[in-house]
């Protein structure tokens, strides 16, 4: 009778990792623990839309080595002959031709086509100047590091600010002269083929400021992209 009494009240005795498991599931439910991530805040993707390459931004937190020479000049590639970029080229191209950028070029498929070709210059020239000749020679990583974090006034203008920050391939800030001076750099050679009347001190200057204000657009996009992804998407890990 007592072993059956003992065997009774033993039953009433919850089972260790039971009682275990029936606490964590009573503290999920409960909300005092801290839930983890859903979205993949911060992370990047090697192409924006699946079709603008995106290559050299990192997402929030991660760690890579340093970039190589190589590497330098692969993403400047993957920039300027992507066939995104030709599409992007086609884009501007059609701009300047409807608002009459060039009179020299004309208009009609002849002067389009005047209007392209140039437009690939002067996207080639300024990716191969501001992302691999000037970054090799100076050290400079080309790479855009998102923030992920903060408010949008915060967030654009840090991303803008990499115009005139960058890193390191040591991984300390410093002055992005490859982006100024490269910019710089490209606008001038631009004006050796672009008709004589466009090759002033304040043609280049202007082809410069462009460069550099596009650069920091793109930045700032580049920055917003992971949360666009998610909104859109709804990108889970």
């Amino acid at each position: 009778m007592a072993r059956a009494q003992s065997i009774a009240s033993d039953d009433n005795i919850p089972n260790a990792p039971d009682a275990a498991l029936a606490q964590q599931n009573t503290d999920q439910s409960g909300g005092t623990q801290t839930p983890q991530p859903t979205s993949m805040e911060g992370k990047q993707t090697k192409r924006i839309l699946g079709i603008i390459p995106n290559f050299r931004a990192v997402s929030v937190d991660e760690k890579l080595p340093p970039q190589s020479v190589k590497e330098k000049f692969v993403t400047a590639t993957q920039d300027s002959f992507d066939y995104s970029a030709f599409i992007f080229v086609g884009i501007l191209a059609g701009v300047g031709q409807a608002q009459n950028s060039y009179p020299e070029f004309r208009q009609g498929a002849v002067g389009y086509g005047r209007y392209y070709w140039h437009t690939l210059a002067d996207q080639t020239v300024e990716n191969y100047m501001v992302e691999a000749i000037l970054p090799s020679a100076l050290g400079h990583d080309t790479r855009y590091y998102t923030l992920g974090r903060g408010g949008v006034v915060k967030r654009t203008g840090y991303a803008f600010s990499r115009v005139l920050i960058t890193r390191t391939d040591a991984g300390n800030e410093t002055f992005n002269s490859s982006e100024i001076v490269g910019a710089g750099a490209a606008a001038g050679i631009s004006s050796t083929y672009y008709p004589s009347t466009y090759q002033t001190w304040t043609k280049v200057g202007q082809r410069w400021l462009t460069n550099v204000t596009l650069d920091g657009m793109t930045f700032v996009f580049k920055e917003f992209w992971p949360d666009i992804n998610n909104a859109l998407f709804h990108q889970k890990q």
